[in-house]
């Protein structure tokens, strides 16, 4: 008995699709947002670790949305038709297409000749935009979506938090 009581049972964390989205989206059930009010900015981390839930997720979403944007950023410099500012003539497919064949001519190229230099301005463009969207206005709104979201974040930030501690 005593055994069972402090066994503790993983959290459940909702199985599905999520997309990680900077704070200028609206918080979702499927668009997780970093936490406001929480530090983000992976410089604040580099000295002083995760002291709650919250900003261990908002590290890891930092982390993440780094990441991802520095892939792109290197795609973009590689391939000018991916950063193209003007109205798309592509349809959406075609638009998928050509990303998809941007990818596998970027990893082909990165096996021939593994030069750092895009990787190195994108870095350097990175560091000097530390800048986090503003929450949208209509971002407080308590409705059904948004309280899912929020539950799902705190889920996944409990159990990022849980797993940090053991």
């Amino acid at each position: 008995m005593k055994e069972a009581l402090t066994r503790q049972e993983p959290l459940k964390i909702p199985e599905g699709k999520y997309y990680l989205v900077d704070g200028g989206i609206m918080l979702r059930s499927g668009l997780i947002t970093p936490y406001r009010g929480a530090r983000y900015h992976l410089k604040e981390y580099s000295r002083n670790p995760p002291r709650n839930p919250r900003e261990l997720f908002n590290l890891r979403h930092a982390s993440l949305r780094n990441a991802i944007e520095r892939a792109f950023g290197v795609l973009k410099k590689r391939f000018p038709i991916i950063a193209s500012s003007t109205e798309p003539s592509y349809g959406v497919g075609t638009q998928k297409l050509i990303i998809f064949a941007c990818c596998i001519l970027h990893n082909y190229l990165r096996g021939v000749n593994p030069n750092d230099e895009l990787l190195v301005q994108v870095d350097v463009e990175l560091m000097n935009s530390d800048s986090v969207p503003e929450e949208p206005s209509n971002s407080t709104e308590s409705n059904d979506e948004t309280q899912r979201g929020e539950t799902i974040r705190d889920q996944i930030a409990a159990s990022m938090w849980s797993n940090y501690q053991a």
